[in-house]
């Protein structure tokens, strides 16, 4: 199969590639897991052992790109999502007050929310500051996904 020339494969294309390429070395591997514990080659409360138990009870959702067109190879969106809450949690434990606390969890999520836009976060909290009395009369046209197309036109 030729590679495209935008280097993205459609979805079909992707998935059968995925099986071809991918398939036998993922079968293989799941038998080597399955056969090591069986002839006791590996103790099931070793760090190996552990790892084999989780893999193989996890092994339909580990391959769904061997068997659903556009599943991702990975989550990793998904954990760096978490991470940003996780290390926020953290953070709040040292905030002086709930009111300060409230103000963060404003911030972290506008920052966020601009994070999943693809829009800088500084310029867009930036943009708000400059422009308090344009949203107070119209919130829904500031938004991360809009905002850009709402400013008003630069003076000159």
């Amino acid at each position: 199969m030729p590679w495209p020339r935008n280097g993205i494969f459609p979805v079909d294309e992707r998935l059968k590639l995925h099986q071809e390429k991918s398939g036998p070395s993922m079968d293989e591997l799941k038998e080597w897991m399955e056969e090591k514990p069986t002839n006791k080659e590996v103790e099931p409360n070793s760090r190996l052992g552990g790892a084999i138990t989780y893999m193989t009870s996890r092994w339909e959702k580990f391959t769904l790109s061997l068997r659903v067109p556009g599943a991702p190879l990975d989550n990793n969106l998904v954990e760096r999502a978490l991470k940003m809450a996780i290390r926020h949690r953290r953070n709040s434990l040292f905030y002086k007050n709930e009111r300060g606390a409230w103000v963060g969890d404003l911030f972290m999520s506008l920052i966020h929310t601009c994070n999943l836009m693809k829009v800088n976060a500084f310029d867009y909290l930036t943009t708000l500051f400059r422009n308090v009395e344009e949203i107070a009369k119209n919130p829904s046209h500031w938004m991360p996904w809009n905002y850009k197309e709402n400013q008003p036109e630069p003076h000159a």
